[in-house]
């Protein structure tokens, strides 16, 4: 990694008016960008010591870059206008991030712009047509004002890959994971490079996925910039993945402030060592119930573990379950919904971020094969929920809210239709009133409502009034993992997480009148 000794140069409004000949198009013939001029070998030899990206996407990321945040609406619409197409411009964002935003001094803060991009195109693909450009147009003007953070904490910019240093195909693996295990920056960055070479997109993950969540630094970040950065490459392209994957490499070895994890024993490296040392511990076929009628095996024992006891308390619980032969879909339903009573308990940042940290876990287990890193991820996952609770502890007093208290009461009539003027009550209670929006949503779905409509109407209010990217990582999280709680449990979880929503009352951002008018 490199730090840029002199300030970003941005290109004026020149470059966004200016008409130059011909359209730039990919090697299949398809146009990438207007009015924009090639890149002289000039430029090219004075950013050798940058990293470039492949040459049909490189014109479109510079144009993101170069162009002032007060015009990049306007210019992106007239791209689009002249056919540039919605992948194009994901990959192109995603990138430009990935170039210009360190993930330093925490995976976090500025480092938004890049974490938010897959929540961004989830919003995305479920809106109706007339809003799908929102959410990425959206982040585009995140990632201007992310950009302008990092010219002022210092204008970092990824180095290119030292190819000299690069491991050779055989040892790549062991590179990367020894890099890791001593928390080597240097030696990770060139490892990444190599293995993202020489593995296949499904592998990286595998490997990866043994290092994102042995942490609670950067309150799970990590895990949640693994989880979508790589879901973005299979949107944009896997030809596009060495330089996400080196920038994730240098984010999981954020330990800013602290001595070499490696050497020392610091409490947000606890938990992983502890299930080190009890994921074998656990059963053979431990992902298949055979509990019988005389085995306890009641996992809302999560749920108050996790409300009183500590970190080792939880994967303790974890173990014991799947041991005695409880539905592992039982214990992931108490983990998504202990993350929804901590937002009952708390409204705030630690929370919400309890919320997108399960979603990442979630995804992470679901999409590797090793036995024992999904039985590492399961155990963290359980693990980062009392850290998370400890740590909104010092933000104010916790409520003594509970998730469960009409589980067993808890009945739905009716046949999926919708109450408009019922759904309006609740959405107008959003971030006003966190007891009338949980009761007031329960009511709603109970009487039968056809819940889908309560997310689609809550992720509009997310694009006409959110204004930052929680807004869009929380949404896309809650509203994906309401589909992975079982049907009973949907309705709590629901309901925990809607609050956290933006609420039909609440002024509209004032960047949607921009973003409509340069599409229009």
């Amino acid at each position: 990694m490199k730090q840029r000794m002199n300030r970003r140069v941005f290109v004026g409004s020149a470059l966004a008016s200016s008409v130059f000949a011909g359209t730039r198009t990919n090697a299949a013939g398809t146009p990438i960008l207007t009015g924009l001029a090639p890149v002289t070998d000039e430029e090219a030899r004075s950013t050798a010591s940058t990293v470039q990206f492949r040459p049909e996407i490189e014109p479109l990321v510079r144009l993101i870059e170069n162009t002032p945040r007060q015009r990049l609406m306007e210019e992106i619409g007239s791209q689009v206008k002249a056919g540039l197409n919605y992948q194009q411009l994901l990959g192109a964002l995603f990138l430009a991030g990935i170039r210009n935003v360190q993930p330093r001094p925490a995976v976090g803060f500025k480092f938004h712009a890049i974490l938010v991009v897959n929540s961004a195109h989830l919003a995305s693909l479920a809106s109706p047509a007339e809003d799908r450009w929102l959410p990425i147009f959206w982040a585009l003007d995140e990632f201007k004002s992310s950009q302008a953070r990092d010219v002022n904490e210092g204008d970092w910019t990824m180095a290119a890959v030292k190819e000299s240093q690069l491991p050779a195909p055989d040892v790549t693996v062991h590179a990367f994971r020894q890099a890791m295990k001593k928390w080597d920056e240097a030696a990770a960055d060139v490892a990444a490079a190599s293995v993202t070479r020489h593995l296949g997109a499904g592998q990286v993950l595998e490997l990866y996925a043994e290092f994102a969540a042995r942490d609670f630094r950067s309150i799970g970040h990590k895990a949640i910039y693994l989880a979508n950065g790589w879901r973005t490459l299979q949107t944009i392209g896997w030809q596009h993945a060495e330089p996400v994957m080196r920038s994730l490499a240098y984010a999981m070895l954020n330990h800013n402030g602290e001595p070499n994890p490696s050497d020392a024993d610091l409490p947000a490296d606890r938990s992983w060592r502890y299930i080190e040392t009890v994921a074998d511990d656990i059963r053979e076929g431990w992902t298949q119930s055979v509990a019988s009628d005389n085995v306890k095996t009641d996992a809302r024992v999560i749920l108050s573990t996790i409300r009183t006891g500590s970190a080792t308390d939880a994967v303790d619980a974890v173990v014991d379950l799947l041991n005695a032969g409880s539905p592992l879909q039982s214990i992931w339903d108490q983990i998504h919904l202990a993350a929804g009573e901590l937002m009952m308990r708390q409204s705030g940042i630690v929370a919400l971020h309890a919320v997108t940290t399960t979603n990442a876990m979630r995804f992470l287990f679901d999409h590797v094969g090793t036995d024992r890193t999904r039985r590492m991820l399961l155990l963290q996952a359980a693990a980062f929920l009392p850290q998370f609770r400890d740590a909104m502890v010092s933000r104010g007093k916790l409520r003594d809210d509970r998730i469960d208290t009409q589980f067993e009461t808890f009945e739905i009539a009716g046949t999926g239709s919708t109450n408009q003027e019922a759904l309006q009550r609740v959405l107008s209670n959003i971030r006003r009133d966190s007891g009338a929006t949980f009761d007031g949503t329960l009511e709603w779905l109970a009487a039968g409502n056809n819940p889908q409509d309560f997310i689609n109407a809550t992720r509009r209010l997310v694009f006409l009034k959110g204004n930052d990217a929680h807004d869009y990582k929380f949404s896309s999280a809650a509203m994906e993992d309401f589909y992975n709680v079982s049907p009973t449990k949907r309705p709590f979880y629901l309901a925990a997480c809607a609050n956290t929503f933006r609420g039909s009352q609440e002024p509209d951002n004032k960047l949607i009148t921009r973003i409509q008018a340069a599409l229009s």
